[in-house]
């Protein structure tokens, strides 16, 4: 009995011995760990990345810019249902432990102990707690000492944080499916729901996606998805967070997904969107507008922004039918197989013209074609097992002209196997549809303040990306004149000034042929007065006043006006010979329209930090009075407007005077269907590359450019009047048809004296070919003839040509 006493007493002190060996071996081992321990204090100022959201005017959500698509919800603002669902499938003794579960880690040792050789993945036991380490501080990498690692990290985070804390960070970080981080953005983009709209199935689904989010996607593992939701609706019972019949009706009803699809959700603001995008990426850089959870308000309408969308498009396709040809097929594919959809459904067609489809021809004869439309993609993502046909006439292809001429039957157009666009008419019917050669821009700005309210910059973002209206430089043409006579009335000229129409030559310099400007059509019309020549768009007249002001002078306003900020004091530029945007030269229209104060244009409204802080605000006007917290009987607060008076509001009146003229007799007459005051200019250039009308009513101004990306003939007649007024009309027609007509405001002051239109001399009121001119104080019709371009009493420049002369003697309009 004492030998066995002994034995027992010995091996009780090899017990504690090597007992206190893998003590020390362990203190020793966690001592190494602990060294290279991330800094788990660093999660009090952590800020998770949130995506940055752009919204347009109304509030509607525009587009998200992130990396992980995540919005954080501070834990207060989470309701109890879903943290109780995550609680359940996930740690439901979250509140009870200490960071990890020493049971639950048992019963992985032994799970993994018995699945060793099997090649199966380790089996986890991570409380939130754990997760949260893992995801903030650690790799995934499936080791123990990893697994070692976050379970010290667990108990120290537990000391540091509240429970609250910790489940604030595990909700908003972590993955949940279809690029979704935090319950924030997965409610958004799985249910199209804020959290606090989410029903009980739908909060089960989010609480079970954790698990494997690839395993359980909504579509393509529905049955597994639907399998692990009810399980922690299960759960939620169980733990008494949902009564037996909640559970029951929830699990009985379907997972219905509504995925939010990514980029543009305001339909056509492709062009608008990536502007502000790439604004915010300079002004704050990637990192801040990718991460940092920005609130952008921007000035976008969202109703004008199709009506501009639709106006362009039209017009494009109007000058293609007119003047393009067919093209063929957009491409070409088999159709020996019965189903032709999934084929057709693999041709890449652009995604942003929702008014047209894709459709493959199935036959041809000589009078029509039959086609099968693009099948429709259902919620899962999969094809429609619909089969839709339609016919295509030959009396609506007539347009797509080959080798010159309209076809005389179909199959000169298309054959069997074609992939082509086709949109579907009021009438039921479908027409034949092609991309359009020729581009173009339009821009709608509130010329009282700059905003932006629509862009467009191009026919199409999916086909390019080239923003025209920003990006794009082009010659202005005779748009540009306005500014050489807003120069000119600046600088002691009147709107019945008169400039002789006659051929003229300018020196370039030695080696080089003189410059002998042109107008439209090669015909000179002799002294008209300023109003004519911006009405009739006068190259020559043109020339003769900026060589009579001083192009320096001229430079100096189109610098002041943002048009061109080193423009070359050169005769050639007074026509438009520099390069603009249409969004400069809308805004400088705009300067115009509001009586010649400076604006500069915006697409951004405000900004604000994931905070809630304002951190830009587009206010160009300053309010002294206006933080006052309370009313006291006080007067109302004066805004006091700060920005510079870059014209004479006077000199704007009467230029915006002389372009109503360009709408009511002038090179824009189709303008006039608007049927409310318009002022505006058309705008041609050399052989005819570059069309625009840029004009405005008091409350909008709208440029538009049309022409090539790379510059050529658009043919004879593609004039401003003819390709770009038209789509400025259906714009402005369909953007203004509920506001009331407003007049242009004459400023104090300015008198109206009737004058004969032609000679620019007082006229009696009511006598033939008069009209009603603006005169600043001091000034007033002529009592005598004096012409610009003009010299000594015989009243012909020594230095003209003889034809100069006859065109003076003779020129229709003119003096005599």
């Amino acid at each position: 009995m004492r030998l066995f006493l002994k034995f027992i007493g010995y091996l009780f002190g090899i017990s504690v011995v090597l007992g206190l060996i893998a003590a020390a071996g362990l203190w020793i081992y966690l001592n190494d760990i602990t060294k290279d321990l991330p800094d788990y204090t660093a999660l009090k100022d952590y800020e998770p990345p949130v995506m940055t959201r752009v919204h347009a005017a109304d509030g509607h959500l525009m587009y998200e810019f992130a990396r992980e698509r995540r919005l954080f919800i501070p834990i207060q603002a989470i309701p109890d249902r879903v943290k109780q669902a995550f609680l359940s499938a996930e740690d439901k003794n979250f509140y009870e432990h200490i960071g990890i579960d020493p049971w639950g880690i048992g019963r992985a040792v032994i799970t993994n102990v018995r699945n060793s050789g099997s090649g199966r993945r380790l089996v986890g036991a991570s409380t939130i707690t754990q997760q949260v380490a893992k995801n903030f501080l650690l790799t995934g990498e499936q080791k123990y000492e990893r697994k070692i690692k976050e379970a010290l990290l667990a108990l120290r985070i537990e000391q540091a944080f509240t429970k609250e804390e910790i489940l604030e960070l595990y909700l908003n970080e972590i993955y949940l499916g279809v690029g979704a981080y935090g319950v924030g953005a997965a409610s958004l983009i799985l249910f199209d729901k804020s959290v606090h709209e989410l029903e009980l199935e739908e909060i089960a689904y989010l609480a079970a996606v954790p698990k494997g989010p690839s395993n359980y996607h909504p579509y393509r593992y529905r049955d597994r998805a639907i399998e692990r939701r009810n399980w922690v609706i299960d759960r939620m019972v169980e733990n008494g967070y949902v009564t037996v019949q909640e559970g029951i009706e929830a699990k009985a009803k379907p997972l219905d997904v509504k995925l939010r699809p990514t980029g543009n959700l305001v339909k056509g603001s492709e062009y608008f969107s990536e502007a502000v995008r790439r604004q915010l990426a300079g002004q704050y850089g990637e990192e801040k507008l990718y991460e940092d959870g920005l609130s952008v308000r921007t000035s976008l309408d969202p109703e004008m922004q199709l009506k501009a969308r639709k106006a362009l498009r039209d017009g494009l396709v109007d000058f293609d039918h007119k003047r393009g040809k067919w093209r063929g097929p957009i491409s070409t594919i088999e159709i020996t197989s019965s189903d032709w959809g999934a084929a057709l459904a693999k041709v890449q067609t652009l995604n942003d013209v929702p008014e047209w489809t894709s459709a493959v021809v199935l036959s041809v004869s000589n009078q029509k074609a039959v086609v099968g439309l693009r099948p429709k993609r259902m919620a899962n993502r999969k094809l429609s097992t619909e089969r839709v046909r339609a016919d295509l006439s030959l009396s609506d292809m007539k347009w797509a002209r080959v080798n010159g001429r309209a076809p005389r039957n179909v199959q000169e157009v298309l054959s069997p196997g074609d992939v082509i666009y086709v949109q579907r008419q009021v009438s039921g019917k479908y027409v034949l549809r092609q991309v359009p050669e020729v581009s173009g821009a339009i821009v709608a700005m509130d010329p009282n303040t700059g905003r932006v309210v629509a862009l467009v910059g191009g026919f199409s973002y999916a086909e390019s990306q080239f923003n025209r209206a920003t990006q794009a430089w082009r010659q202005p043409g005779s748009v540009f004149k306005p500014f050489v006579y807003a120069a000119a009335l600046d600088n002691g000229y009147t709107p019945s000034s008169v400039v002789l129409d006659a051929p003229v030559e300018i020196e370039q310099g030695p080696g080089q042929d003189p410059w002998k400007p042109q107008n439209y059509g090669g015909k000179f019309y002799g002294p008209s007065t300023l109003r004519t020549g911006i009405e009739l768009s006068r190259n020559v007249m043109t020339v003769r006043l900026a060589q009579d002001m001083g192009m320096d002078l001229v430079a100096e306003y189109a610098r002041s006006f943002g048009i061109d900020d080193n423009m070359m004091p050169v005769l050639s530029m007074s026509l438009g010979a520099g390069e603009t945007t249409v969004m400069r030269m809308t805004a400088a229209y705009s300067m115009m329209a509001n009586g010649g104060r400076r604006v500069q244009p915006t697409l951004i409204d405000r900004i604000q930090n994931r905070y809630g802080e304002t951190i830009y605000q587009n206010d160009q006007l300053v309010c002294t009075d206006c933080s006052e917290e309370y009313w006291s009987n006080q007067g109302e607060p004066e805004l006091i407007d700060t920005r510079e008076q870059v014209l004479d509001p006077m000199t704007a009146y009467q230029i915006t005077s002389m372009m109503e003229g360009v709408v009511k007799r002038g090179t824009a007459t189709s303008v006039k269907a608007v049927g409310r005051p318009v002022a505006g200019k058309t705008g041609t250039t050399n052989d005819e590359r570059d069309a625009w009308f840029v004009g405005f009513t008091p409350e909008l101004t709208v440029g538009v450019f049309v022409g090539y990306d790379t510059p050529r003939k658009m043919g004879r007649g593609a004039t401003g009047g003819q390709v770009a007024a038209p789509i400025f009309t259906a714009f402005m027609k369909d953007a203004l048809k509920d506001a009331p007509p407003l007049e242009f405001r004459v400023p104090n002051g300015l008198r109206l004296v009737s004058i004969n239109r032609r000679t620019g001399l007082r006229a009696g009121a009511g006598a033939p070919g008069t009209i009603l001119e603006s005169f600043k104080p001091g000034t007033s019709p002529p009592d005598s003839y004096s012409v610009i371009g003009f010299q000594d009493e015989i009243g012909i420049r020594q230095d003209l040509s003889p034809e100069a002369g006859r065109a003076v003697m003779s020129g229709t309009g003119g003096l005599y």
